[in-house]
This record gives structure tokens, C-alpha cells and sequence, in this order.
């Protein structure tokens, strides 16, 4: 999968961006060249589409539709969701969202995300947590101009970010594409957490911690991006609100 975000709402950490991507040989791509390289590695079965200036969605269809670790895509109402994965209880999870028990893991997300959007009684972290799975997916509601994004915290699907060469938000499990693409500004997405383009990076397991950055260097000695951890031992005192989709992102319960 491939999810491409403009700078302007995206909002990522700035510790992704390296300086290291502007002083090596090897300097950072436009999401249009991002996208074609990922286009070319599935030239048979990858899917895409382009929302102007503000976004790229691709993924490539499952080979295997009985597989653990599906590759799904969903719009609805002006939100799209890429999933990649599985959900065990997603039957429990339809019932209580009231949708139909053939709607897959993508459809799911979709209809959480709506009505957390539209001040759902749940803080995100916690419909987040409730996820049984692995899992991770990818939200941009086109609407609002919003990115919603998490991956599950055991590990078993994979999942980075990184910057392009206009300062976009690149997310994607293909790593050759993110390091092609964004040079040394790229990390791996941390696991447990969640990204909302306005309230930012949090983690679902442990929402009242503070995030912080750990300086990434590679094989060749170069600080390239940052991996992102939750500090065990420093609490938010306050949750800083930074509009209304913030509201439903942060929750009210903590």
C-alpha cells in the first residue's frame, strides 16, 4: 500500500525529516515519481487514485483472498481506507457498529472513523484498542482533508513513513518505495500507535504518555528520520486541542 499526503494538512513529526536526505547523492523524490515506482513493482494488480494536490491512495489487490494478512481497499462517503490485515473479532465489531456481518475489516474502519468524526461517545485511542489483530490501515476522509492512520501493536504487519521531496507525508509497507522515495527521512511507523493529521502522533496503548523521538542511524553512520517511543515516565498534563477533528482524535477521557 501507498498513501501520499501534502504537507499543508498532513501535519507529520518534523524529527522525520533528516537533513542527512539534502546532503547525499541520493536526495528525495516527488510523490508523483513515488507513485510510479510503486505502480511499476505491481504493474498487474496495483490500484490508484489521486485526489489533486492533496492526496495518493494505491495498493496492490490480494493474490489470496483467504490469506491472514489481507490487502483491502473501501471509500464511502468521501472516506477511503486502505487496510492491511486482519481483525479477529471484526464480527464483534460489526454488531456493534451496527453493520451488516459481510463487511470486511476496510469497512469497519471507514464507519469507526465517521462516527468518531462526528463526536462519537468514544475517544479514538480506545475504538483503536479494541481492534483484536494485525493490522494496519490508512484513512483520508476527502471531505475534511483529513489523514487517520494506525498500526497494531503485535507486530505482525509492517508498516513506514517518511518525507518527500516537497515535504508530503509518505506512509507505505513497501520499504524499497519509502527509502527510494524519501532518501534518509524515513522511519518505521511505530507500533501501537495512531496518526491523525490534526492531532497528531499519539499512542492508543498509552494516550496520557508523552511521545518521544529516538535519533535513527543507519549502516553508513547517517541520522536518517526518528523512531518514535512512548516515555514510560512523563504524562501529558494537558492535551492540546488544535481544532474540531482533534476533538474526537484525543478523546475526552483522559
Amino acid at each position: 500500500m501507498l498513501a501520499i499526503f501534502h504537507k499543508t494538512f498532513a501535519h507529520p513529526p518534523e524529527e522525520l525529516n533528516s537533513p542527512a536526505s539534502q546532503k547525499t547523492s541520493k536526495k528525495p523524490k516527488l510523490p508523483d515519481e513515488t507513485l510510479n515506482d510503486f505502480l511499476s513493482h505491481h504493474p498487474h494488480n496495483a490500484f490508484s487514485m489521486t485526489f489533486g494536490q492533496a492526496a495518493v491512495l494505491a495498493y496492490v489487490k490480494s493474490d489470496n483472498p483467504f490469506s491472514l494478512h489481507q490487502r483491502l481497499f473501501c471509500g464511502f462517503d468521501d472516506v477511503y481506507c486502505i487496510f492491511l490485515g486482519a481483525l479477529n473479532n471484526l464480527c464483534h465489531l460489526n454488531r456493534q457498529y451496527g453493520l451488516t456481518k459481510n463487511s470486511d475489516e476496510a469497512m469497519f474502519v471507514i464507519e469507526a472513523y465517521r462516527t468518531l468524526r462526528d463526536r462519537g461517545p468514544y475517544p479514538a485511542d480506545q475504538v483503536v484498542k479494541d481492534m483484536d489483530g494485525s493490522f494496519a490501515f490508512v484513512v483520508y476522509d476527502s471531505k475534511a482533508g483529513c489523514v487517520f492512520a494506525a498500526l497494531g501493536s503485535d507486530g505482525g504487519v509492517k508498516l513506514y513513513w517518511g518525507i518527500a521531496a516537497d515535504g508530503s507525508v509518505v506512509i507505505s509497507d513497501d520499504l524499497e518505495v519509502i527509502k527510494e522515495g524519501c532518501a534518509k527521512s524515513f522511519a518505521p511507523f511505530p507500533t501501537g500507535f495512531m496518526f491523525h493529521s490534526e492531532g497528531g502522533l499519539m499512542s492508543f496503548e498509552h494516550p496520557t504518555n508523552k511521545i518521544k523521538a529516538m535519533p535513527r542511524i543507519d549502516s553508513e553512520g547517517v541520522l536518517c528520520g526518528a523512531n518514535f517511543k512512548v516515555d514510560m515516565y512523563t504524562r501529558v498534563n494537558s492535551i492540546p486541542r488544535r481544532g474540531s477533528e482533534a476533538n474526537w482524535t484525543l478523546g475526552d477521557s483522559h
